[in-house]
């Protein structure tokens, strides 16, 4: 009996070695191990949170709100364009800039897959883009697939952030612990009794820390877990790969972008005095969306289309400013501070003092200044009530439409500064246009014409100029009228006491005589 298991074992061996040295001569080394995301969880959920962002901007309701509303905008109307294509166009090329920053962010997480597939995701992506064509299939199948999609990747962001609140008060709560211990540790100055006494006094207190310590750990455990921190770079590129294919394609179903015909160049067609006072003429409705194509559709209609430049780059050059803009000559923040500053003085021109008027000179630039003493040249029209009220109408008219866009460009520009400040801390790739916030380059004042920003900007100084001295002379003759009264009621009672003592010293004496009358 032993023999024969000895000899079943040693047949065993045998089978075991034989399996091994086959596996060996094959020649198919083993893949290698899939390595989990840990700390760089905070760095995806970043940008996982951009590319929804981009998403959720290119929803139905967002996109008839960009149509309707944000392209009719009085000020976008005025100063930038009053081309429905070249609008609609400047906004796609920011998403598509936003989409292509991303991008990159997510090539230089697929350097870390294991799935040889996913390593080339920046080949397969810029291929999609330039011709359509989608050779592993990561566009979703439908839109409704996406938004189940997008729901998920919301939840892991969100579990995400609160990790990294977790973490946080864990890492909180044992240097509270340690700061309590050495505390404790080194407080020996008095008796043994005192020692003894002071530390039991604290024993309560370190062992409620040690249990808020144990809570946390278990949802730090939990959390890392069910966050982004416990998935593998496959699995997490898979999924940012889909949205990112999906999110392109619906820019290009949405803008009808990627095919021959380009969007037209900025017309410029109005004149000065319309950039200033609003004009009557009927805009055309703005056509409607293409929501019958399928995807399948969509991507055989771009598989046909030839183009003269790569996707990318096309965009990237349409979000370039022309010559004669604000945005080409660097200048759209400096003229957004100085409408904002315009607006602040006009709620209350009497409060205006020497200082705040040099500060405001300041900010103008040679050709404002130029253009601003060519209409204060000449008499000083007098102070007339009529025509203060039609000078205060015609500063909200304009800055009705033009400090929304000097507002818009200021949370513009802070929001890009604080991407680029992320960006540097991260050591990610720097992030651009429309995905991170709410406010759109054509918004701003980046594509406003310079000249009729300039003669909207002059026409604000000039009326906030006479209000302002309309105001000042009115102050000064109501102080004027005051002091006048104060004076006669002092001199009316100077009067007053003197023709009292008079009537004193005129005062007859018992008998009936006048004594004096000096």
């Amino acid at each position: 009996m032993p023999m024969a298991i000895e000899s079943w074992l040693t047949r065993v061996r045998s089978a075991m070695s034989s399996g091994l040295a086959s596996a060996k001569s094959s020649g198919a080394p083993p893949g290698p191990k899939k390595s989990s995301v840990g700390i760089l969880a905070f760095e995806v959920a970043s940008l996982m949170s951009k590319l929804l962002n981009i998403w959720r901007a290119l929803g139905d309701a967002s996109i008839a709100r960009l149509r309707h509303e944000t392209v009719n905008l009085d000020g976008v109307r005025k100063v930038v364009s009053d081309d429905d294509d070249f609008l609609l166009g400047l906004a796609c090329a920011e998403l598509v800039d936003a989409l292509r920053a991303a991008s990159d962010a997510v090539a230089a997480l697929a350097t870390r897959c294991a799935d040889p597939s996913l390593r080339e995701f920046r080949d397969a992506f810029l291929e999609f883009a330039d011709t359509g064509r989608d050779r592993h299939r990561w566009a979703a199948a439908s839109w409704k697939e996406m938004d189940t999609r997008a729901h998920k990747m919301e939840k892991q962001v969100a579990n995400t952030a609160g990790l990294r609140r977790a973490m946080e008060e864990l890492a909180e709560a044992e240097h509270g612990l340690r700061k309590l211990l050495q505390f404790g540790n080194g407080s020996g100055g008095g008796g043994g009794c005192h020692r003894r006494s002071l530390s039991a006094s604290k024993i309560s207190v370190a062992s409620e820390q040690q249990q808020l310590i144990f809570s946390k750990k278990q949802e730090v455990k939990h959390l890392k877990q069910t966050s982004l921190w416990g998935c593998t770079f496959d699995a997490v590129v898979a999924s940012l790969a889909r949205v990112a294919f999906t999110t392109l394609a619906r820019i290009k179903l949405v803008f009808d972008a990627g095919q021959e015909q380009r969007h037209p160049t900025l017309h410029r067609t109005m004149t000065l005095s319309s950039a200033v006072h609003p004009s009557a003429d009927a805009q055309s409705p703005p056509p409607l969306l293409r929501k019958t194509m399928s995807m399948e559709e969509l991507l055989f209609d771009q598989t046909l289309t030839t183009k003269r430049g790569g996707f990318f780059e096309d965009s990237s050059a349409a979000l370039t400013p022309p010559p004669g803009t604000l945005g080409a000559a660097a200048l759209a923040p400096r003229y957004a501070g100085l409408v904002i500053s315009i607006e602040r003085m006009a709620r209350s021109p009497r409060l205006v003092g020497p200082d705040e008027r040099d500060e405001l000179y300041g900010m103008l630039t040679a050709s404002v200044r130029a253009q601003l003493r060519a209409r204060l040249r000449g008499a000083v029209p007098a102070a007339d009530p009529g025509l203060a009220g039609q000078w205060r109408a015609a500063l909200a008219g304009i800055l009705e439409w033009l400090a929304p866009m000097a507002h818009a460009t200021m949370r513009w520009q802070a929001e890009r500064s604080f991407e680029q400040r992320n960006a540097a801390a991260d050591a990610a790739p720097r992030g651009g246009g429309g995905g991170g916030g709410n406010v759109l380059l054509l918004q701003t004042l980046h594509f406003a014409d310079r000249d009729k920003v300039d003669a909207a900007v002059v026409e604000l100084l000039v009326g906030l100029n006479y209000v302002w001295r309309f105001e000042k002379e009115m102050s000064c003759r109501a102080l004027f009228a005051v002091h006048r009264q104060l004076m006669e009621g002092t001199f009316n009672g100077v009067e007053a006491d003197a023709g009292g003592a008079a009537d004193d010293r005129c005062r007859g004496n018992a008998n009936g005589t006048v004594t004096s009358c000096a």
